[in-house]
């Protein structure tokens, strides 16, 4: 028998194996105050990592559980290089922890940091054990934030879907709104180390935000025929370059112009830590929801 503690002081996982049958796991809980309970889903990713230390560092919030399906079994504390062990293993199993989290009867949040074919399932179940979500997955499709929508406002359940966590993110959008009213000329020029979905989710929201504004931009230059020009967003001409260069900051630059004057709005982001000031303030916000809310921007 192999005993795994999952939350220090009022989780214990244990395992049972016999030849025959898969480990069959049981929990023991004792409430441990009145902290946010927080699960991090995806915990083993790099920015599950980073969330781990950010909710153990935050005032009023404590890890409760992690779920991933890499390094199983291991301490979450351990795995994020932490001084000291949390006592919480890494478990593949999402429902076992929710079950265990909802005999405490404490207020809950799960962090969803998987993948766009999962989230949905991911929120339902958060839900059915009357847990609010934070989910910040890119690429989730709007079909699914419609149904998830439909769903948490039918169940008076939150959820906050960020396309973005990072701050800095939100106010460079708030700033290219305001300045459209006042150029008619704006390209946006993204760069990243990796290579993966192009245009990114940040310049396609960036380009959402500026259309539908009453603007058409670069009217001397709105032909989609040569390549070389970036693509075109939308139906109001703004235009997106991506770079993908290895050693480059993960970087946005708004460009935008009129005779005599260029005015240029920029945001880098160096490290997965920027967008953790974002996490811990969905997760304060997302508590007092009853339905689903699109951007943390919402919250600022």
């Amino acid at each position: 028998m192999v005993a795994l503690s999952c939350q220090s002081h009022f989780i214990i996982y244990k395992s049972f194996r016999n030849a025959n049958s898969r480990p069959v796991i049981s929990c023991a809980m004792q409430s441990s105050g009145s902290n946010i309970k927080v699960v991090i889903n995806g915990a083993a990713k790099e920015i599950g990592r980073a969330a781990v230390i950010a909710v153990t560092k935050a005032r009023g919030m404590e890890v409760a559980g992690a779920v991933d399906s890499h390094l199983v079994g291991q301490d979450i504390g351990k795995v994020c290089d932490m001084e000291e062990a949390l006592e919480i293993p890494i478990i593949n199993d999402l429902t076992m922890i929710l079950g265990s989290i909802s005999q405490l009867k404490a207020t809950a949040v799960v962090v969803d940091f998987t993948d766009p074919s999962k989230v949905y399932d991911n929120v339902k179940q958060a839900t059915a054990f009357g847990m609010n979500s934070v989910v910040y997955v890119p690429r989730i499709k709007q079909d699914t934030v419609m149904a998830l929508s439909a769903f948490c406002e039918k169940a008076s359940m939150g959820c906050l879907v960020a396309p973005t966590l990072s701050i800095g993110s939100i106010l460079l959008q708030q700033a290219a709104i305001q300045a459209s009213f006042h150029y008619k000329n704006v390209e946006i020029v993204e760069s990243r180390s990796n290579p993966g979905d192009f245009p990114s989710q940040e310049a396609v929201q960036i380009a959402n935000n500026l259309s539908g504004l009453g603007q058409i931009y670069n009217r001397d230059d709105i032909s989609t025929d040569n390549s070389a020009r970036g693509q075109v967003i939308g139906e109001d001409g703004v235009r997106v370059h991506s770079l993908v260069l290895p050693g480059l900051p993960s970087s946005t630059t708004l460009y935008f112009s009129r005779p005599g004057e260029v005015y240029t709005l920029k945001h880098d982001v160096t490290d997965v830590q920027s967008l953790m000031p974002g996490l811990i303030l969905a997760i304060r916000k997302v508590v007092r929801l009853k339905n689903l809310v699109y951007g943390l921007e919402k919250f600022l």
